[in-house]
């Protein structure tokens, strides 16, 4: 059967937390990301290890978007609805547009579960403006397994493979992998009856006649070259492998698990191949204090965390600064204060990032734009650490660290050198023969690094104040004013690219659409679709929050508005409105959830016919 052409595709995946969502979700994008198609991910999960089953708090989701050309974004709405119960259908019936897609596991759909949503009659009788299937896929699965031996508890955990199975024969994804991948991760029985509820799924489509066609989205044209699929965090991981191989440093981890950058931990655990040292410590001090002095001691410190875990982190941060050592420290933003919403995707750390110490300790500060981009933000934090000898600040977030996309694997020889030169020799300038830590680099005002040890090149250094050049401890008020501003400078006059503005209309744009960290899918997705309206919009995105780069003064006075997207309360926006004469204009959001391109449509539409009501007030 031939398929219905397609160019994209959103499909949403919903259940109980336990009926393997996330698994189901994973192996469709890998599936999608073999056949070549672009795609971006949402998985979508509550914070609870097991929420009381059947209820809305505990459902969990996965949204994957592919499509045949270039997308940014994991989509707006789901074209398909995958309902494993009443509680995921209630959650997430509403997304869904007139005319999409609805597939129920009707075995699910019992009065008792019905009731714990608040259902009191059938709700299916109110679906009529999508095109619903209902499928009994517990029964189904049941049957279909039965060669395996297992209990009816595991057969039913199968279920979502049947779900796979029908998903992929829908939208004729390939099978090998996905099968391959089953018979690896689960062993003996599992292992098939997983298989044989997949095959079923799959089956069901093909010989059924409820579904009445299959789809094809055809792959995407991407620039040549090899491609992976790629988490944030896993992309994270890569590039601080990728640093240490190219700065010939062992990377030490040192770190706690938190929610939801864990999983750098875990990934860089499988590389000790590489020279990798990872620490699991006591707490958030603890692992950072071990990195700190893994840095002291010669080595690429690294500690990872979420916003609760960077404000224990502070104080050790502060010492960082104080004994200029390069650390890095990437913090996974989620949404808070204290835990917060663990689970949730937030940018509302930046303003930590920026201030959350005490004294005068600037940070420099870089956000990676999507999951892929990880891998070289990654590169350029350890660059900046390693160069300048200080903590560098790299702030992702839920949204990049759990979502996926297609990684170019770049070639290794492209990567920047990031060899260091170590202290060998006495460098005082009194001719006394001593070694002196804060004799400074001329052009960065990085201070010699010396790894303890090295014969003749005993020093001190640690929190208190140190006199300039031979870092004896200091209580002279002009040595701590200088000291003070040499760090501030060191940070300030680290070497950032120019921001690049995309402004197709030539220089006719008015308005400004300025972003940073995950808000880049939506803010494009939301500019194009502004400009398929005939409206022109320019846009721009920061990598580097500090120092912020050098020409962004010249670019904001180039428009009359700059509209700045951020899921927190309008935290950069303060930032520029502090260091700029610019008409900065904020639109927040704090839901957990990222931007939808559609709504930052709305948004930019407004602000352009409004501003094309005043007289134009800068220079094109």
């Amino acid at each position: 059967m031939s398929g219905t052409k397609l160019d994209r595709v959103v499909i949403r995946l919903a259940g109980d937390s336990g009926d393997g969502m996330q698994l189901t979700g994973d192996q469709f994008t890998a599936a999608s990301a073999a056949f070549g198609n672009d795609l971006a991910t949402l998985p979508n999960f509550p914070a609870e290890i097991r929420a009381p089953r059947g209820t809305i708090p505990g459902v969990s989701s996965f949204q994957v978007h592919f499509a045949d050309f270039d997308i940014l974004t994991p989509g707006d709405r789901p074209d398909v609805l995958v309902a494993m119960n009443p509680a995921a259908l209630k959650a997430n019936v509403t997304d869904v547009p007139a005319g999409g897609t609805v597939i129920i596991n009707s075995d699910e759909f019992t009065k008792a579960n019905l009731s714990k949503v608040g259902y009191s009659g059938d709700p299916l009788t109110a679906l009529d403006q999508f095109d619903v299937h209902t499928v009994a896929m517990s029964t189904l699965t049941r049957t279909a397994v039965e060669p395996a031996g297992v209990s009816k508890k595991q057969a039913e955990r199968a279920k979502n493979m049947f779900a796979l199975g029908l998903l992929c024969w829908m939208y004729s994804r390939p099978t090998e992998g996905i099968e391959r991948f089953l018979r690896q991760k689960f062993t003996g029985p599992i292992a098939e009856a997983n298989v044989l509820a997949f095959r079923a799924g799959w089956n069901y489509g093909e010989t059924t006649e409820a579904f009445a066609a299959t789809y094809e989205v055809a792959p995407a044209k991407l620039p040549p070259g090899t491609y992976r699929q790629i988490s944030g965090n896993t992309a994270l991981a890569y590039g601080l492998l990728a640093a240490g191989e190219r700065s010939g440093l062992q990377i030490m981890l040192g770190t706690y698990p938190i929610t939801p950058a864990s999983d750098i931990l875990h990934e860089l655990a499988k590389h000790k191949n590489f020279g990798v040292l990872t620490f699991q410590a006591e707490d958030e001090i603890a692992g950072i204090g071990a990195a700190l002095g893994a840095s002291y001691g010669g080595a690429l410190g690294v500690t990872t965390t979420s916003g609760p875990g960077l404000a224990l982190k502070s104080e050790t941060i502060g010492l960082a600064v104080m004994t200029e050592l390069p650390l890095v420290i990437i913090d996974v933003q989620r949404g808070g204060p204290s835990t917060g919403l663990p689970t949730k995707t937030e940018q509302a750390d930046l303003l930590q990032a920026m201030y959350g110490r005490n004294g005068e300790s600037p940070v420099p500060i870089v956000a990676p734009q999507s999951p892929s981009d990880c891998f070289a933000v990654a590169l350029e934090a350890t660059r900046i650490a390693l160069k300048y000898r200080t903590p560098v600040i790299l702030l992702s977030d839920g949204a990049i660290a759990n979502g996926s996309e297609p990684w170019l694997i770049p070639d290794v020889t492209t990567l920047p050198d990031l060899r260091v030169e170590f202290a060998t020799e006495p460098n005082a300038t009194d001719g006394s023969g001593q070694f002196w830590p804060y004799v400074r680099d001329p052009q960065t005002l990085a201070r010699a690094w010396a790894v303890p040890g090295t014969p003749g090149l005993q020093h001190r250094i640690g929190g208190l104040e140190k006199a300039d050049l031979t870092g004896h401890i200091s209580y002279d008020p002009q040595n701590h004013d200088r000291m003070v501003r040499l760090r501030r400078d060191k940070v300030a006059h680290i070497d950032v690219p120019d921001i690049r503005v995309d402004d197709p209309s030539g220089g006719h744009a008015r308005v400004l659409a300025l972003g940073w960290g995950s808000s880049y899918g939506p803010i494009t997705a939301g500019c194009r679709l502004t400009r398929l309206d005939g409206l022109p919009i320019a846009q721009a995105h920061l990598r580097h929050l500090n120092p912020l780069p050098g020409n962004l003064a010249e670019v904001l006075r180039a428009y009359d508005t700059i509209v700045v997207p951020e899921m927190n309360l309008g935290q950069l926006a303060t930032l520029l409105r502090g260091a700029y004469k610019a008409d900065i204009r904020s639109h927040t959001k704090v839901t957990g959830l990222p931007f939808k391109a559609e709504e930052l449509h709305e948004v930019f539409t407004r602000v352009i016919q409004w501003i094309s009501k005043s007289p134009k007030r800068r220079a094109a």
